[in-house]
């Protein structure tokens, strides 16, 4: 398929579930090892000698990388074209995973983890925003919504693989895991994903906001993580730097001629509100599907596969009812959802408090997973939906960048921080009555993001950018197939988001 078809293809079409599934099988990889990895940190812990700050670095190198550069793969790949940035963050990625799996020492292992955020940080703005640039207008929400449905079961599965191969072969064959699923992502995407990029960015990359983000970000986590062990001048030192250099990043960005982050997408009030909604939400998801698993096998006992397999109702919920919650955001518009998703993703998060030792799966365990499965269910496809349908289909990249940097960003600090403030640091994670009581705190943390994230849906999202736009599909030679988007229909767009023209330059735009 020709660039010149971006915006034309359909989802009942056999090409289209082709491009699908390849958008799908590539977020995955980096969906997967987000969450696979959490069930096997106790084993890595014993296997390699690892304190809980390494067993921390273990999942932030790889979120930090992945948060600090995925802004930038993003704009290289509606530069020089998303489905080449794409192909090669899923190769970058591969390489990096069997690094991974081949790691002597837990530094070793941090060090290769780093470098696969990096691939990971290429390839995942770069699958939603094919997406946005390839279906037909009138496909959009779903095909997002299926996209967020399977890429949330991709998440979900994570832990019951995990905790499989963890059980069975070792916890390095979740690595090896990356190698045959790569293969697979490039054969499909090579022969069936269309190239779309977009035409009218020119100029040099922001190089110096890159740097500058990863550094902030590395610094203020490494303070968050080392305050475990106490508030010593180095981590007053170090959290201090961070803030400065997050304010350097913000004053290169608002000089830059090219920004890697447009501050102008920030005037939608749209955009900026379910950016906020995201920070909340994945914090809290983050924290809470680091700190279960550990709670599961040391507090209650479980296996490493047996606490895997305590999340598959997220899974299933996801996987049947994802595209329909969707449709109902582009029915009803995105405000009900992202308000009452965040509440009983809290509600789930609140039953966790039932587990402890010698806890039962089915009287402690379902219940609570289920209704965190549930909000998850309701909130994760019309808040993906409504982040792209806040811009032009050409600032798609960066738009999803931005989002996933939000989401990726507000995991890497919870992880960071999470334990800290439940106090748990050391080898304390190794001790049943420790890790109960960090648990519960940091439950209770968690169910206080998701209320806020929740609350400010509901004061800030206004209309129903989501609902189909009544005109004539555009030709290929037309606005569409030159990456931009037609005119939002004024009656489904508040006017604090902003004319309905779809804009996010300025004032004047999930």
């Amino acid at each position: 398929m020709a660039t010149s078809e971006a915006g034309t293809l359909r989802l009942g079409t056999s090409r289209g579930r082709w491009v699908l599934l390849a958008t799908v099988l590539g977020s995955s990889m980096a969906m997967l090892d987000g969450t696979v990895v959490n069930v096997a940190l106790p084993r890595i812990g014993t296997d390699l000698g690892a304190s809980l700050a390494s067993l921390q670095w273990t999942l932030n190198a790889y979120l930090l990388t992945l948060a600090g550069l995925i802004l930038l793969g993003g704009a290289l790949g509606d530069r020089y074209g998303r489905r080449r940035v794409f192909l090669i963050g899923v190769l970058w990625f591969a390489a990096a995973s069997a690094a991974c799996a081949a790691a002597p020492t837990i530094h070793v292992l941090i060090a290769a983890r780093a470098v696969q955020g990096i691939g990971g940080a290429l390839l995942t703005p770069g699958s939603l925003a094919m997406l946005q640039a390839v279906f037909h207008p009138d496909d959009r929400s779903a095909a997002v919504g299926l996209w967020s449905g399977l890429g949330g079961v991709s998440a979900a599965v994570g832990p019951f693989l995990g905790g499989w191969l963890v059980d069975g072969p070792g916890w390095r064959w979740i690595f090896l895991l990356n190698l045959p699923l790569a293969a697979a992502v490039v054969a499909v995407t090579s022969r069936f994903v269309p190239e779309s990029r977009n035409e009218s960015a020119v100029g040099r990359f922001d190089v110096p906001g890159a740097l500058l983000a990863a550094l902030a970000l590395g610094a203020i986590t490494y303070a968050l993580t080392a305050a475990g062990e106490g508030l010593s001048p180095a981590v007053w030192l170090t959290g201090a730097i961070g803030l400065l250099l997050g304010a350097a990043f913000i004053a290169v960005e608002r000089r830059a001629a090219e920004p890697m982050l447009p501050l102008g997408l920030f005037s939608s009030r749209l955009f900026t509100a379910v950016n906020l909604v995201t920070l909340c939400v994945y914090a809290a998801f983050s924290g809470v599907f680091f700190l279960l698993v550990v709670q599961l096998q040391i507090v209650s006992g479980f296996s490493p596969l047996v606490s895997g397999l305590a999340l598959v109702p997220i899974t299933v919920l996801m996987l049947t009812l994802s595209a329909r919650a969707g449709r109902l955001g582009k029915r009803i518009g995105p405000r009900i959802p992202l308000t009452v998703g965040p509440l009983l993703c809290a509600a789930g998060v609140l039953l966790m408090l039932r587990t402890g030792p010698g806890s039962s799966y089915w009287a402690d365990v379902l219940p609570a997973v289920t209704v965190l499965g549930c909000g998850m269910t309701l909130l994760v496809a019309p808040l993906t939906a409504t982040v792209l349908a806040a811009v032009e289909v050409r600032h798609a990249g960066i738009a999803s960048g931005v989002n996933n940097a939000a989401a990726r960003a507000a995991g890497l600090l919870a992880v960071a921080a999470l334990p800290s403030l439940a106090g748990l640091s050391g080898d304390a994670y190794r001790v049943p009555s420790a890790v109960d009581s960090a648990f519960r705190t940091a439950m209770l943390i968690c169910a206080g993001l998701l209320v806020t994230g929740g609350l400010t849906a509901f004061a800030t999202v206004r209309g129903n950018v989501l609902a189909p736009v009544d005109r004539p599909v555009a030709e290929p030679d037309c606005e569409w197939a030159c990456g931009t988007t037609p005119p939002l229909d004024p009656g489904h767009v508040h006017t604090d988001e902003g004319p309905a023209t779809g804009s996010a330059a300025g004032p004047s735009a999930g």
